[in-house]
């Protein structure tokens, strides 16, 4: 008898491979029989016309400190997510001297968008080093598996205390310092190092995050730590920007430790290079010898915008400003007077200087590029969903409308702005990245930009969306999983998981593909101290399953938290398959 066995459902497997019917039988936690099933299971699911595919693997997360304190992990738990890798963008909580402890939560806050109050209630901070830190992760089970890696941010300020500023270059002894606590942390469990090399990444007081002017003698002194141990992922968010020479000591690192590096491919993000750009000129590093990945969003990077959230349209017009510290309750109020809807409109708002004067124009007046959430919406607008083109259909001026589209459902609607990855005003560009072996589904930053987007549910949008509605051409259902779950899984040596195989981990979800949709999102006040995060369920998830366990029914929780700590690079199992 197994433990579970899943009946009748269509497996796509993983690989890639054409999907096809069969049982799958579990035991012990890992996948023991795909096939003809006969022995009975103590528990059985009927999966008949719905699809059983592998748990997705989530590579570019930020719950660093959300999983020190919650043991179920959505959203992305409600979307079929099954591994998170957390500690992207060289932001994190480890390794942390006390004095540093605050200074690491406005990195955090100002980078990631998580409530500042939220991690300085929720985190215990029962630890200062980054072995210990897993530690803490590993003493509370959870619905899912996650993973991390060292971030530069935490590493700098524990080397450097005082002295680290943006502009400051660390000594040889500084470096030696960074590398063996990255080489400490890798030896311990992480699955690589993490840095940031953007302007848009801000601590909480403006200033640039740590890794962002870091020399190449840095960055590849500490890349040569992980060479020393073998393993391991250089991961990078950056402008790209040309002078840097991003591509020239990504490959460098690569083609000397042996280690993949991996960076965000954004439009827009770098102004000196485009997508396509970044892809050529990744290519002929790797045509080189170098095994650089590139990490691709499934749609734009877009903020959902609300009058409770992190922006909206009105955010800089001083009639808001001079409320914003008011409650919910009193602004609503404020917000249905005729009166002041009026003045608020006739305002004009307040930009900052600076290199934030074009985000905050787009954010303020742009009303071509921001788009009606309706219950339809489908994260691919097109421009007679915008903002403007409604306001012209209903004879209102753009700002009158975005008003009244915020105002709904008693003052809960969404306006929807793609920043980045929507400058052709299609995803179409995605559709060649789909296809290729160096690049991977990703950046959904899961746990961060509370206030303002909710990305975690990347992968339902990818079943709904891609595989199903796209009416600018979609890919199919096996490639689509294969991207979010064997690809994603092996950048970083996760071989135990990924697939739907005898000897692979039973993460797995049972999904039926007729009823698979996102929700509405909603911002939700229940992060520790009272903070705020944009939520989003999905319709269509039967069941999931970790190790073996049904964490989720009819995306509802179950008591079970078979979820770890992952510690290093993993194998699977080698077993005969039962019967």
């Amino acid at each position: 008898m197994h433990d579970l066995v899943i009946r009748g459902g269509l497996v796509v497997d993983g690989t890639g491979a054409e999907s096809f019917v069969a049982d799958v039988a579990i035991d012990d936690g890992v996948v023991t029989r795909v096939g003809d099933v006969s022995a009975k299971g103590r528990e059985e699911i009927e999966a008949a016309g719905k699809i059983v595919t592998p748990g997705f693997v989530d590579v570019h997360t930020h719950y660093d400190g959300q999983a020190t304190w919650d043991d179920e992990m959505a959203p992305s738990s409600w979307h079929g997510v099954t591994t998170v890798v957390m500690g992207n963008c060289g932001v994190g909580f480890a390794p942390a001297k006390p004095d540093r402890q605050e200074w690491l939560i406005g990195l955090m806050e100002g980078v990631e968008d998580i409530p500042g109050t939220a991690l300085a209630e929720g985190m215990s901070w029962n630890w200062e080093t980054f072995p210990e830190y897993l530690d803490e992760l590993e003493s509370m089970p959870r619905t899912i598996d996650v993973a991390t890696h060292v971030p530069h941010g935490a590493v700098r300020a524990y080397v450097l205390g005082d002295r680290e500023k943006p502009g400051v270059v660390p000594t040889e002894d500084d470096i030696q310092a960074m590398a063996d606590i990255v080489e400490d942390g890798l030896r311990a469990g992480a699955l690589g190092f993490s840095t940031s090399r953007t302007s848009f990444h801000r601590s909480i007081d403006g200033e640039l995050v740590p890794g962002t002017t870091a020399t190449k003698d840095e960055l590849i002194g500490i890349g040569r730590a992980m060479g020393r141990v073998g393993y391991g992922v250089f991961e990078m968010a950056s402008d790209l920007n040309r002078e840097w020479d991003e591509f020239g000591w990504m490959g460098d690192l690569s083609r000397e430790t042996g280690r993949p590096v991996t960076f965000s491919a954004v439009q827009e993000l770098s102004k000196d290079h485009t997508l396509d750009e970044q892809i050529t000129i990744m290519r002929s590093e790797n045509e080189k010898g170098a095994n650089i990945v590139a990490q691709i969003a499934l749609r734009g990077t877009g903020m959902i915008m609300g009058w409770q959230g992190t922006i909206h349209p009105f955010v800089r017009h001083p009639s808001w400003m001079a409320m914003e510290d008011l409650s919910w309750d009193e602004q609503y109020a404020k917000l249905k007077d005729p009166a002041f809807k009026a003045q608020l409109l006739g305002e004009t708002p307040e930009l900052p200087e600076g290199d934030q004067l074009e985000v905050f124009t787009v954010i303020t007046s742009a009303w071509g590029m921001q788009y009606e959430m309706d219950e339809e919406f489908n994260y691919e607008p097109q421009a007679d969903e915008s903002i403007a083109a409604r306001a012209q259909a209903a004879g209102k001026s753009e700002a009158e409308h975005a008003y009244d589209v915020l105002m709904r459902d008693e003052g809960k609607g969404f306006i929807y702005l793609p920043l980045l990855n929507y400058s052709d005003g299609n995803l179409d560009f995605l559709i060649p990245l789909q296809n290729s072996d160096d690049t991977v589904n990703s950046l959904s930053d899961g746990g961060a930009h509370c206030g303002l987007i909710c990305d975690a549910a990347n992968t339902t949008f990818m079943l709904e969306h891609w595989v199903k509605k796209r009416k600018g051409g979609t890919i199919t259902l096996e490639n689509a999983v294969k991207r979010q779950c064997l690809d994603t899984a092996r950048l970083y040596g996760l071989n135990d998981r990924g697939v739907l195989k005898p000897g692979y981990l039973a993460d797995i979800n049972v999904i039926d593909m007729d009823r698979i949709k996102l929700g509405k999102p909603w911002m939700a006040f229940d992060l520790p101290a009272g903070g705020k995060r944009l939520l989003q369920r999905a319709d269509g998830y039967e069941y999931t399953i970790k190790s073996g366990q049904i964490t989720f029914k009819d995306g509802v929780a179950t008591d079970k938290r078979p979820g770890a700590l992952i510690r290093g690079p993993q194998v699977a199992k080698s077993l005969e398959a039962a019967g």
